[in-house]
């Protein structure tokens, strides 16, 4: 029964990641590329002709690649990834009320991921 499940689900997850990703082009702050990365992932094991339309796409295309294929984060996304971040704790610590433990523990993750990201390569290895 799993299996029978595991396609309709892997399409599914797929999809819903496309749509959340067309919806992050239209949005300010909302993420694109990790939801093409995760639809490039689910069609990888449903539809593998869906998985290289993506990876071949004429603007997207190229991030997906170089992130499989590399680790490849661009420079600007880094940038853009850690001052997000940054200005989304600031709002945590100075507009909101909440509870140290939270303050911490979302400083601590957001610094893990920020040193995630700053330590993948910027660019393809020449």
């Amino acid at each position: 029964m799993i299996k029978a499940l595991r396609r309709p689900l892997l399409l599914g997850t797929g999809w819903l990641c496309i749509g959340l990703g067309v919806i992050g082009i239209i949005m300010p702050l909302f993420p694109t590329t990790p939801f093409l990365l995760v639809a490039v992932w689910a069609f990888s094991r449903s539809s593998p002709e869906m998985a290289e339309r993506i990876r071949s796409h004429r603007l997207a295309g190229k991030f997906v690649r170089d992130w499989e294929d590399a680790g490849v984060i661009p420079r600007g996304a880094k940038v853009f990834a850690v001052a997000m971040m940054t200005a989304m704790f600031g709002y945590l610590h100075f507009g909101t009320s909440g509870p140290a433990w939270l303050e911490i523990g979302t400083a601590l993750v957001m610094a893990a991921v920020a040193g995630f990201v700053l330590s993948r390569p910027s660019r393809r290895a020449s």
